[in-house]
């Protein structure tokens, strides 16, 4: 159960790094109109800068749990090559506890931020288009990612504790 729970949750991520993507390429394309308008007609588009801006929050976090699934996060490894597999096992599970502190407040302040513009009607200063549009989709990338998160915890504490090394690490 915890397994297939586990799977579909990838597999949303691999949707909302997608709609990552998608928004990245609306933003390329709108950016080069805004240079072009610019520099070649010589009528600078206000809205531009304005709609870029907006568009960044959720881009900068719908690949959250697609970077987890791949394990594309920066790592350091000198400690964990150094402890045995019990110790990178209570290293994981201390990773993941701090992710999940991490993304859960960013979760809350994430949701608290779309439902405060949802109910007071906050629009954008040029384009007039509703805030909580930007809001939603970075608050439900955060949502996601600390459930996947706590899923991956899950299943790391459900699984069997692996032996102690019959020998010592080499070292060099």
């Amino acid at each position: 159960m915890l397994a297939a729970l586990l799977r579909r949750v990838e597999r949303l991520a691999v949707w909302l790094a997608g709609a990552g993507a998608a928004i990245i390429v609306v933003q390329m394309l709108w950016i080069s109109y805004g240079v072009f308008m610019r520099y070649v007609m010589s009528r600078p588009d206000g809205t531009v800068t304005e709609a870029t801006a907006l568009l960044l929050f959720p881009a900068a976090f719908l690949g959250l749990a697609f970077a987890l699934k791949e394990d594309a996060y920066p790592k350091v490894t000198f400690l964990p090559d150094a402890l045995g597999p019990r110790g990178r096992r209570r290293l994981e599970i201390l990773n993941l506890l701090l992710m999940i502190v991490v993304g859960g407040f960013f979760s809350i302040a994430a949701v608290d931020a779309t439902m405060r513009s949802f109910a007071s009607g906050a629009s954008s200063e040029i384009l007039l288009w509703p805030r909580y549009l930007f809001w939603a989709p970075g608050a439900l990338a955060l949502v996601v990612f600390t459930f996947y998160v706590a899923l991956k915890l899950a299943v790391l504490l459900t699984s069997h504790e692996p032996r102690p090394d019959s020998q010592p690490a080499q070292r060099g």
